[in-house]
């Protein structure tokens, strides 16, 4: 073989390989990322940080808001609330952001609906107005402001629908994020005084089916966030509520199956791993329960595998690496559980408040405080913290991944961490 052949040969291989990585770099699409879980496939993922190392880029985003981003292509999409007088003002535009993945500037930011005086709920004081994470197909983007509005955008900004039909009174403001099952997107809305779930039209945004849940409790509000799963061949949309959890058929929202327990204001979203839905019960003290979801109807004295009261967590996600699972409490108590038997592991005071969810990724555990701080651990049935790396800057949002680098919000900035 003749050396050009060689060297042909040679960039041919190169880039069969550079287009192949291409293709199979993962696109953070929606809260907790492709999965809904808080798992992501990139293998260099930095461990070490601060405000001036190894930040590619962090830019100032107007207002506030604590949804997580999302990402799409070379662009980097944010929900804010901005408004003229004060964060804590009723007034509030909700807005939709763009920013460009490679440099940080803001590509446009775009009003999606107007919060009056007369229209604004109140909301709790570690709330946001723009506290649900968007969600995209890869072609548009879905952003969701509770019963102030969910609308549809193009890529580039253009207003392809949006509604106000979700009217529901709302308690503490809104929280869960909305996910995409086939042409319809879900959202549960759980407020002072109705709580149900609904579908909307992708293409139109109206509502294809409604389930209303009947809730007998005081206080009725949460903020779930679903997720979609597929038992023995079937799909069903697992929606966590106040004093229920149930599973749904995504045709028509009918209730496949429930469990009952103790809590509201729920706000992690459930995972799905060993046959079993995890999910925690949040106020007033917060139970972690582990669920097989192949029942039909009520099975509350028929389905729970395992449950556990101790240090569970009332806002972050869990997250299920391998056989292991993990929680961290609002007080940063960190805990690895046996996933399908419930026994415990290990137990370790992380330190600081936590809201965000935590992320794994090439073997790592990242928790992120409220406070700022990133505290990296190695996943395993031991307890082994790599490092701790602090922004200095107030955060709820939880991680987004972007190639080979972090997008951590913070309470003014958006920062895109590297190595």
């Amino acid at each position: 073989m003749s050396v050009f052949k060689r060297l042909n040969l040679s960039l041919l291989s190169v880039m069969i390989y550079l287009s192949s990585h291409q293709l199979m770099a993962e696109e953070w699409l929606e809260f907790r990322g492709p999965t809904g879980q808080g798992h992501s496939t990139e293998k260099a993922l930095p461990i070490e940080w601060s405000p001036n190392e190894h930040v590619l880029w962090k830019t100032n985003i107007p207002g506030v808001g604590w949804s997580s981003p999302i990402v799409v292509g070379n662009k980097v999409y944010v929900t804010t609330a901005v408004s003229p007088e004060s964060e804590r003002s009723p007034e509030q535009s909700l807005r939709l952001v763009c920013l460009n993945l490679e440099s940080g500037d803001i590509l446009w930011n775009k009003e999606l609906f107007h919060q009056t005086k007369e229209t604004a709920q109140r909301i709790h004081k570690k709330n946001s107005h723009a506290s649900p994470t968007p969600i995209s197909d890869g072609k548009v983007i879905y952003v969701h402001f509770g019963t102030h509005g969910t609308a549809c955008v193009s890529l580039d900004g253009n207003l392809i629908w949006k509604t106000n039909e979700l009217k529901y009174q709302m308690q503490h403001g809104n929280g869960g994020s909305p996910i995409i099952v086939d042409d319809k997107l879900v959202i549960i809305c759980d407020g002072r005084a109705s709580n149900f779930i609904v579908a909307l039209d992708r293409n139109t945004g109206k509502i294809v089916w409604k389930t209303d849940r009947q809730v007998d409790g005081r206080k009725k509000f949460s903020f779930g966030t679903p997720l979609l799963i597929t038992v023995n061949g079937q799909q069903q949309i697992v929606a966590p509520g106040t004093d229920v959890i149930s599973g749904h058929a995504p045709e028509d929202g009918k209730e496949i199956w429930k469990l009952h327990y103790t809590g509201y204001s729920v706000i992690p979203r459930p995972i799905f791993s060993h046959g079993l839905i995890f999910v925690t019960t949040s106020y007033d003290r917060p139970s972690l329960l582990a669920i097989r979801p192949d029942g039909e109807g009520d099975v509350t004295d028929t389905h729970l595998a395992w449950s556990n009261k101790s240090q569970i967590p009332h806002t972050p996600s869990l997250l299920v690496v391998g056989d292991e699972l993990y929680a961290v409490s609002d007080k940063g108590i960190a805990q690895c559980f046996d996933a399908k038997t419930g026994q415990l592991l290990w137990k370790e005071r992380v330190g600081g408040n936590f809201s965000a969810s935590p992320l794994y990724a090439n073997g790592k555990i990242y928790f992120q405080s409220e406070e700022g701080e990133t505290t990296v651990i190695n996943a395993g049935t031991t307890y082994r913290e790599i490092g701790r790396n602090h922004l200095n800057e107030p955060t709820l949002a939880s991680f987004a991944v972007a190639g080979d680098t972090l997008l951590i919000r913070t309470k003014t900035k958006l920062y895109r961490i590297g190595k």
